[in-house]
């Protein structure tokens, strides 16, 4: 059966290394916090002023001026810091996040990506994706594949307003994981338990490549 968020949360957090400095954009992505495997030294980082995020906070842990970008309520991890938005954006614009992870709207074949803006409805403003997707060493993108009435969101071309051009490195869904080819396409390492390659197919609109026998995740 197909992954639902926690399940694409946890497998890109087999993504993450030692030492890596990460932002976790709105959606999805916030959830990898909960899943940092155990003894890995990770930080994370919030364009709002955050450094060091822990997992989300339980009931009796909730503090209402701590939350990351998407407003969300956050721990902090021991030797964390808070300062401000301009900060943490000289933090993104100088090159010093080594991952972000991202939710979007669509993908396409040349590692295009559309998370900020639908057409005609109201939104507060595009966010620091803009600046991710133009600083980070490497995006790694959490979505899901199709939408409410099954159409695919990988994409031969993106649709909705871009967000950044041949940044994304690699997408995780809930039916597969993929690389994003420099070439072009979307290359299939691995399929979510359960779930065939034919499926898969059906649910891609953009290039797909397959080679070989493709193994389900290890979650």
């Amino acid at each position: 059966m197909a992954l639902d968020k926690d399940g694409i949360a946890k497998r890109i957090a087999q993504e993450l290394k030692d030492g890596f400095y990460v932002n976790l954009g709105i959606g999805i992505p916030t959830l990898v916090a909960n899943y940092i495997p155990k003894g890995m030294n990770v930080v994370l980082q919030s364009e709002n002023g955050l450094l060091g995020i822990g997992t989300f906070p339980t009931e009796d842990e909730v503090d209402p001026d701590l939350i990351n970008a998407g407003k969300q309520t956050i721990t902090l991890q021991t030797g964390s810091a808070l300062f401000s938005s301009a900060d943490s954006f000289a933090m993104i614009r100088g090159g010093h996040i080594d991952l972000t992870i991202l939710g979007a709207m669509e993908v396409d074949e040349n590692g295009d990506i559309a998370n900020w803006k639908i057409p005609n409805k109201m939104v507060k403003g595009m966010g620091g994706a803009m600046d991710l997707v133009a600083s980070a060493k490497h995006i790694i993108v959490a979505m899901q594949q199709v939408d409410k009435n099954g159409n695919s969101k990988l994409l031969k071309k993106c649709t909705l307003p871009l967000t950044g051009v041949k940044c994304v490195k690699k997408v995780v869904t809930e039916l597969g994981v993929y690389d994003i080819l420099p070439n072009g396409g979307f290359k299939l390492l691995e399929r979510a338990p359960n779930i065939s390659v034919e499926e898969i197919i059906k649910s891609t609109e953009g290039k797909l490549i397959i080679e070989g026998e493709i193994p389900e995740m290890k979650l």
